[in-house]
Formats: structure tokens, C-alpha cells, sequence
């Protein structure tokens, strides 16, 4: 597979979005292309609430690849902003608008500006498991040690 596919994304209103950035990446080694909030208005999350923002924007992601959005560190470390299906999962053959669930997890309301980045999206190549029953399972040093099993 193409480690740089090309990714075609079309606004779903050109006429009313057109100041919305395209996702991009703001370093040169940036893992994430930042995405930008299409509100109409401008949109308040109070504390422990969630609300689904548009992007305007939708995908065409090759066979094999996915894009997840996740959390910018900066909102969530300065405001709260979290995501609630992180990282969420835009699989190759959705064609919808890209809208980004944000919670606030913060002691203050927030509010999201038309333009503001409010996560990021990678790009990801994913391959599809086959799933085998079978009567038991090997054995490891780990076994079935679970949460905190090797300490603090």
C-alpha cells in the first residue's frame, strides 16, 4: 500500500463554508492534519456536556485505510475538550459528513468558534483479522494478569 495515499475531500457547501480551512498538518512532522468547526453559530459545551460539531467536510479514503479523530492536547489540556468515541473511526467507505463529538470535561463552559480547530485526524492503513475458534488458548508469563498486575 501507498504509505502518502491521496485523500479526496470536498466541502458538502461551498458557498457557505469556504472560509473553513481544509485539514492540514501545522508542522512539518505533524502525525495529525488539524479540523476546523463549520458552526453557523457560535456553540457553547457546558461542563459534563457533549455536542456533535460539523466540519462541512467529507472523505473518500483509499480501500485499507482509515482516519481516526482525536483530541487536540492543547484543548484538552487548557479547556476540558475532550472527545467522547476517542479516537473515532472514519472508515473507507463513508461518505458523510465528518462531525466531531466534543465533550467537556471541564468546571467551565467552553465555547467553539466557526474556524477553530477542534481535532485532529490521522490517517491509518488497517488490515482486516480473521477470527479463529478454537478450544483454548496458549499459555504466556502473563497468563490473564489484568489491570495493574505487575504493580504500581
Amino acid at each position: 500500500m501507498n504509505s502518502n495515499p491521496s485523500i479526496h475531500i470536498t466541502r458538502l457547501n461551498p458557498e457557505q463554508d469556504s472560509d473553513i480551512p481544509i485539514p492540514r498538518y501545522m508542522t512539518a512532522q505533524a502525525a495529525g492534519m488539524d479540523i476546523s468547526a463549520a458552526v453557523a453559530a457560535d456553540t457553547t459545551i457546558a461542563p459534563g456536556a457533549v455536542e456533535l460539531v460539523p466540519t462541512g467536510l467529507a472523505i473518500a479514503l483509499p480501500n485499507g485505510y482509515e482516519a481516526q479523530i482525536r483530541p487536540r492536547s492543547g484543548l484538552a489540556v487548557k479547556q476540558g475538550i475532550g472527545i467522547v468515541n476517542s479516537p473515532g473511526t472514519i472508515d473507507a467507505d463513508y461518505r458523510g459528513e465528518i462531525k466531531i463529538a466534543l465533550i467537556n470535561l471541564g468546571k467551565a463552559p467552553v465555547t467553539i468558534h466557526r474556524g477553530d480547530r477542534i481535532a485532529q485526524m490521522v490517517i491509518n492503513q488497517v488490515s482486516r483479522a480473521r477470527l479463529k475458534v478454537v478450544a483454548s488458548l496458549d499459555e504466556t508469563e502473563r497468563n490473564s494478569g489484568g489491570f495493574g498486575h505487575t504493580g504500581v
